[in-house]
Order: C-alpha cells, then sequence, then structure tokens
C-alpha cells in the first residue's frame, strides 16, 4: 500500500509518500479503507522530532482519519465490513487504576496513534476496535477525518476540565486554529460571553461567524490589555491556551479573580515564563487537560455529526503532497484543518 512515511526527523524533506507495508490486522483490529485523514500541529512535532519520542523510522503518522472496515479481526464485535467509521487517537491499557475509573485519558500508559505509535495517513489502516466511532451516512469524509482529536480536546477541556457555565467569560488563543475553532464553537454552545484573539481579519471574521462576541488582532494590540479593557480590568474565567511560552503571562494576566487557564499543549513552546505571584494572589488554577474520554468524544461528535459543530477546512491535499500540509500549518497559512486524502482516492 502508498502511506506517508517520516523517513528522517528535521524538515519537510524527511516526508516522503510511498509503498510501505500492508498493516497487520491483530484480533481486536480493523482494518480501515481510509478515505480522509487531519493533519494536526502534532504531526509537524512527530516530524521534527520530539526528546521524549524515540520512533523507529520509517514512522506512519496521523492521527485522524475516517474510512470504510474492509476486514475484521476475530474478537472485533462492534464493527462490520462496508461500516463508516473515524479514528479517535488516544490508546489506554484498559486495566490500570485510571481506565477501571472510567478515565482511560489518565491511563498510565495512555499514548496517541501517530505519536507513539503507527498513524493512519495511509491507504489502509489497522486500528483497535476501541479508537473507533461510528460515521453516519450524510456526513462527508473531509469532515469526519477532521473532527475528532481537536473536537474532542476542545470538549474535554471546556467542559469537563474547566467545566465552564453559561454567563462566564471565556477567551479563546487562536480561535482559527485547530483546537481554538473547536473550542471557540463550543464556548458558545455552552452559553459563555466568547473573547477571541487572531492575526488577520478574515480570521477575525470567522471567529464572529462562530460565536465569538468580542475579537481582537494580537497583532496589533497586546490581547491582556485589551481584555481588561474590555471587561472594566476584571478578565475573563477562562483561558483557553494551546500556544503556551508566547502567550502564557499574557494569558494568566486576563485571568479573573479564582479564573481558570486550561492548556492541552505548547505550540509555540513547552516551557514558557510564568507568573507565580498572580497566580497565588488571584487564587488562579491552571488545568492540564488530554484528548477526551470515550463519553466525551460521543457526545462531542453527535453534535459535529448533526451539524451543530463544524470544522474549518483550510486546504485538500493528496497525501503526495504532504509536506506542503506541513509546511501550511507551520507558515500559518489561512485557517481551520489541513486534509489529506490518499492519492488514489483523487
Amino acid at each position: 500500500m502508498q502511506a506517508i512515511k517520516i523517513t528522517a526527523h528535521g524538515g519537510t524533506d524527511g516526508i516522503e509518500y510511498g509503498e510501505y507495508p500492508d498493516p497487520e490486522v491483530g484480533r481486536n483490529d480493523v482494518l480501515v479503507d481510509v478515505k480522509a485523514g487531519a493533519l494536526n500541529h502534532l504531526d509537524v512535532w512527530v516530524r521534527r522530532g520530539l526528546p521524549t519520542l524515540d520512533l523507529d523510522l520509517p514512522h506512519v503518522p496521523g492521527s485522524d482519519a475516517a474510512g470504510v472496515v474492509e476486514a475484521i479481526g476475530e474478537d472485533v464485535s462492534r464493527f462490520e465490513p462496508g461500516d463508516r467509521v473515524a479514528v479517535t487517537a488516544g490508546v489506554n491499557c484498559g486495566h490500570c487504576e485510571f481506565c477501571r475509573s472510567g478515565d482511560p485519558t489518565l491511563c498510565v500508559n495512555f499514548h496517541l496513534l501517530g505519536e507513539h505509535v503507527t498513524g493512519v495517513h495511509s491507504e489502509y489502516a489497522a486500528v483497535p476496535e476501541d479508537n473507533l466511532i461510528p460515521v453516519p451516512e450524510h456526513v462527508d469524509w473531509i469532515t469526519a477525518g477532521a473532527s475528532s482529536l481537536v473536537f474532542q480536546t476542545a470538549w474535554r477541556m471546556l467542559i469537563d476540565r474547566a467545566d465552564i457555565e453559561a454567563g462566564e467569560k471565556v477567551l479563546v488563543l487562536g480561535a482559527s486554529g485547530g483546537v481554538g475553532h473547536a473550542a471557540l464553537q463550543i464556548a458558545d454552545y455552552a452559553g459563555a460571553e466568547v473573547y477571541a484573539t487572531g492575526s488577520t481579519e478574515g480570521k477575525l471574521q470567522y471567529a464572529r461567524e462562530h460565536g465569538a462576541d468580542h475579537v481582537v488582532n494580537y497583532e496589533e494590540q497586546n490581547f491582556a490589555e485589551w481584555v481588561r479593557s474590555e471587561t472594566g480590568n476584571r478578565g475573563v474565567d477562562v483561558v483557553v491556551d494551546y500556544i503556551g511560552a508566547g502567550t502564557w503571562r499574557d494569558s494568566i494576566k486576563s485571568l479573573a479573580k479564582n479564573g481558570r487557564l486550561v492548556t492541552c499543549g505548547g505550540t509555540a513552546g513547552g516551557n514558557p515564563e510564568t507568573d507565580i505571584p498572580r497566580i497565588f494572589w488571584n487564587q488562579l488554577q491552571i488545568i492540564g487537560s488530554t484528548m477526551g474520554s470515550p463519553g466525551q468524544v460521543d457526545d462531542v461528535m453527535e453534535l459535529v455529526w448533526d451539524g451543530t459543530f463544524t470544522p474549518a477546512i483550510r486546504e485538500v491535499l493528496p497525501m503526495s503532497e504532504t509536506a506542503r500540509a506541513h509546511e501550511i500549518i507551520e507558515g500559518r497559512e489561512g485557517f481551520g484543518k489541513v486534509v489529506v486524502r490518499p492519492d488514489s482516492e483523487l
């Protein structure tokens, strides 16, 4: 089969599309004929190389995909050939104390398809049965392949971890990015007063159209000062910050007393300077969040399937042009998800 392959860590010249061994289907696996899959900033980090990640190369990346069930392992009970499915990337052991408690995202062996193990950006992918969700017939492959990771991540961040309530003020940084545009829609759905940042008028207009009540161009104005001005120096109740080093201190500065900063990553750097006096004096909470539990995935994806939430798509490319897809993400060209499809599907 054909697959996207990372052959060397570093620049985009380490990405190839070519022959790769057909996947082996285990007893609990489902073989998926992949129709579309989205990139996430995680794919850029995996390509560049992470100090905590020791991968055998070549490595097939990709944590988001959707397609048709081609075959099933002998112990699979939830799916059969011909079913339409989407991938949810979080893999757990199923038997540690955290898995038994009902929240497998806390599993001591939690890992992600495409990051720690073989991903799904290939013509065919063997995926554990527990990592698939049904896709209704009316949902197109681009939507199905672009939604799971960012919407489940944003849903858990806001609905579970930050526990937002209607009427609260929520600031979403990078509101046109992957997690950002999902968080924007979810905050609006929950009844929050939504503040959003972006770097172009096009991105700000998207934010306005998808739930933002207040927007600011962070390239032209410090967003923390803007938040303080907009709220009468009160601040917001919740900040969604997946950017990290470049925004962390201003995110903390944007929070009201007893505010919550919720994060799922650091695309601009994972070791920011912080403001400890402001954290303890204002009794702030710093909350980490990763992916979503099976129930949370089901809840949010039902809202994607029925059109309540919609992934923004900035580009659809053949898998053979994945290097270009990485350049779009790194260059912050446009907004929304970049989707790749097997060349045989185009």
